[in-house]
C-alpha cells in the first residue's frame, strides 16, 4: 500500500519505524492535546496497532515520507474512532516538530480523505480533537473539512468534531 503526493508517500508502518514515531509521539508538545503520555512501549503498541488495522481494515495510520529522502516525519491515515458513542472514520496526523507548518499534514490528510472516498463506501470522514488543539482542527478545515459538534468527554473534556461528507466532496472535486 502507498499513497503518493507532491512531497510525500503514505505507506505501512512498522516497527523499524519505531524511533522515527517515537520522535514525534514521544514529543510532550506535539501530544500536549492527548489525555496521556507516550512512552517507548506505547509507542511500539501504536505500531502494533496500525499493523493489525491494516490486516483486519485494509487502512490505519500509515507512516509519512518526504518522497525526496524517504525520511518519515509522522502518521496519517484514516482509523475507525469511537465519537460520541458510535464507532466512525476519523483521518488522523502527527507531524514532527521541526516538520510542521510546512503544510504535511494538510497533504497527506488531503490524500487519506481522496483514498478513504476512493476506496470505502463511507458516506463521511471525520477528524477529531480536543477542542484545544485548534491546529488539528485547521488542518481538518484545509482539507474541506467544517465544524460539526463539540460534546463533553471524560478524556478531552471537551471534544471537537470536523466532518466531511461525500457528497459535499463530490461537488468539490
Amino acid at each position: 500500500m502507498r499513497i503518493e503526493t507532491e512531497r510525500l508517500f503514505l505507506r505501512e508502518m512498522n516497527m523499524d519505524d519505531f524511533e522515527a514515531l517515537y520522535a514525534v509521539l514521544g514529543d510532550r508538545e506535539i501530544m500536549q492535546h492527548y489525555p496521556y503520555e507516550f512512552d517507548e512501549a506505547r509507542v511500539r503498541a501504536w505500531i502494533e496497532r496500525n499493523m493489525n488495522r491494516y490486516k483486519e481494515n485494509g487502512f490505519g495510520l500509515w507512516a509519512v515520507c518526504l518522497k525526496e529522502t524517504g525520511e518519515m516525519i509522522g502518521d496519517c491515515g484514516l482509523t475507525l474512532q469511537n465519537i460520541e458513542g458510535e464507532m466512525l472514520p476519523e483521518i488522523g496526523y502527527h507531524i514532527r516538530a521541526d516538520r510542521q507548518r510546512k503544510g504535511y499534514a494538510r497533504e497527506a490528510a488531503a490524500a487519506v480523505r481522496d483514498w478513504a472516498f476512493a476506496n470505502t463506501d463511507y458516506p463521511a470522514l471525520y477528524s477529531y480533537c480536543k477542542y484545544t488543539n485548534t491546529g488539528s482542527f485547521k488542518t481538518a478545515e484545509s482539507i474541506g473539512m467544517h465544524f460539526e459538534k463539540e460534546y463533553p468527554d471524560e478524556d478531552n473534556g471537551i471534544t471537537h468534531v470536523s466532518v466531511i461528507r461525500r457528497d459535499e466532496f463530490s461537488q468539490h472535486s
